[in-house]
């Protein structure tokens, strides 16, 4: 009997998982969503005290399994045929590698930023509220894709984000669902 319910609460968990990643699919087909996709993977934390956004070589990049799991984000928008009107990137370098990787095509846009460094913490509010206006005069059919941070993230969405998980919101930034890309 153990056995039994083991493999059904298994089952469940697998094809539960299942179900809810194609409504997030079909969702995401029909368009008009937010999706926020935190950097790939790029080991460490924060960034480095000489830091420059003009050199990627002072900045924490992707690393190879970065670069893999970027293209990887890339394939799954293409094999499931989700409508993109345009990626936009904060200016490190770890998400536009990430933009490029997955997309190719993007443009930067500085209230995707990160502010987890106190350095950059003072540009916070200012970025927050020009992120929600833009997406407040966004109009399109088609989705949306920011490539961020795990703190603009967290600030816009009340949401946690693991390296390029990809978090799908509707205009009112009521987050409808996510999906893990290793």
């Amino acid at each position: 009997m153990k056995k039994f319910f083991i493999s059904f609460i298994l089952t469940f968990l697998i094809f539960g998982n299942v179900f809810a990643k194609q409504n997030i699919i079909t969702q995401l087909q029909e368009g008009g969503k937010l999706i926020f996709i935190r950097h790939a993977l790029a080991p460490g934390g924060g960034d480095p005290n000489n830091f420059n956004i003009h050199n990627c070589l002072t900045q924490r990049n992707l690393n190879p399994d970065g670069v893999t799991q970027a293209k990887k984000i890339g394939n799954f928008f293409k094999n499931n045929d989700i409508p993109i009107d345009q990626v936009l990137s904060s200016e490190w370098c770890r998400c536009k590698d990430t933009a490029k990787n997955s997309f190719g095509d993007f443009k930067t846009f500085n209230a995707l930023n990160s502010f987890f460094s106190s350095r950059f913490a003072k540009n916070r509010d200012k970025q927050l509220k020009d992120l929600k206006l833009f997406i407040k005069n966004w109009k399109n059919e088609k989705n949306i894709v920011f490539v961020t941070h795990y703190v603009v993230i967290l600030e816009t969405l009340d949401t946690t984000a693991s390296s390029g998980e990809i978090i799908v919101a509707d205009k009112n930034f009521k987050v409808i669902g996510t999906i893990e890309i290793d």
